[in-house]
């Protein structure tokens, strides 16, 4: 049966303390990206958004062509209707046909004047969608300009730092094999609760690394001895001796 190995306090402090290095170092990385990722993101999103508006106007604008496209083709139809018409009132027989048929012609030229309106109406409407449109192609466009300086950006810094971060991957992974399961858990809480991603820190100037809040004289000495994982009364972070960080590398 395997036995699970046990480690005193200062195997634990170093294992934990190497972890941290290596992952303030991923930190590094990630902030060198900054909000690059999500932007990019961003953009693409918006992009999408607006093309699909455009996509919408086009629609739209195709639609109030057919209209008008309709709408002449009825004009064509009322004009050739009343010119039949007038013809017919050249052969009527009596006074009740001729207004009959005066009738059916100033129907049709109504129609023609109704036909009229509707597509100055239909036309002012076009102007109105295509200015949209332009306006909508031109925010694809800018956003697309920024979209490709910014993937410009974060693929120069990721072709720059790719090699360095596959390799501390590949360590962090390593170097938490090694940390003590239940201090794993606690480090990985901390790290959680703290922007900057730091659960392992030194004493600076008798003050705690992480909140700057002061150490007491026989706390410091505790974390000296190494006999206990000593933690920070105010933040939760945990303690290392300044002599015990420079011997430990990444």
């Amino acid at each position: 049966m395997a036995t699970v190995k046990e480690y005193n306090v200062e195997e634990k402090l170093v294992s934990v303390l190497k972890l941290q290095k290596i992952d303030s170092k991923l930190d590094e990385i990630q902030i060198l990206k900054g909000e690059l990722p999500m932007e990019v993101r961003d953009l693409e999103d918006e992009i999408e958004g607006l093309n699909l508006r455009q996509g919408h106007i086009e629609d739209e604008i195709k639609s109030i062509t057919d209209f008008i496209a309709s709408k002449k083709a009825a004009i064509k139809e009322a004009e050739a209707l009343a010119k039949k018409y007038e013809k017919q009132q050249d052969n009527v027989k009596n006074s009740r046909e001729f207004e009959a048929i005066t009738k059916e012609v100033e129907m049709q030229n109504l129609e023609i004047k109704l036909a009229e309106k509707h597509i100055k109406d239909a036309n002012e409407e076009v102007k109105d969608k295509t200015r949209a449109l332009d306006v909508a192609k031109k925010a694809v466009a800018d956003k697309e300009s920024n979209l490709k300086h910014k993937k410009g950006e974060l693929e120069k810094i990721i072709s720059e730092t790719d090699k360095e971060e596959k390799g501390l991957q590949k360590l962090t992974e390593d170097a938490r094999e090694k940390v003590d399961p239940r201090l794993l858990q606690a480090y990985e809480k901390i790290r959680k609760n703290y922007r900057n991603g730091l659960a392992v820190v030194t004493v600076i100037r008798d003050s705690c690394g992480g909140c700057f809040n002061a150490i007491p004289p026989q706390r410091q000495a505790e974390i000296r001895q190494r006999k206990k994982i000593v933690v920070c009364e105010h933040c939760g972070r945990i303690l290392v001796d300044n002599d015990l960080d420079a011997t430990v590398q990444a």
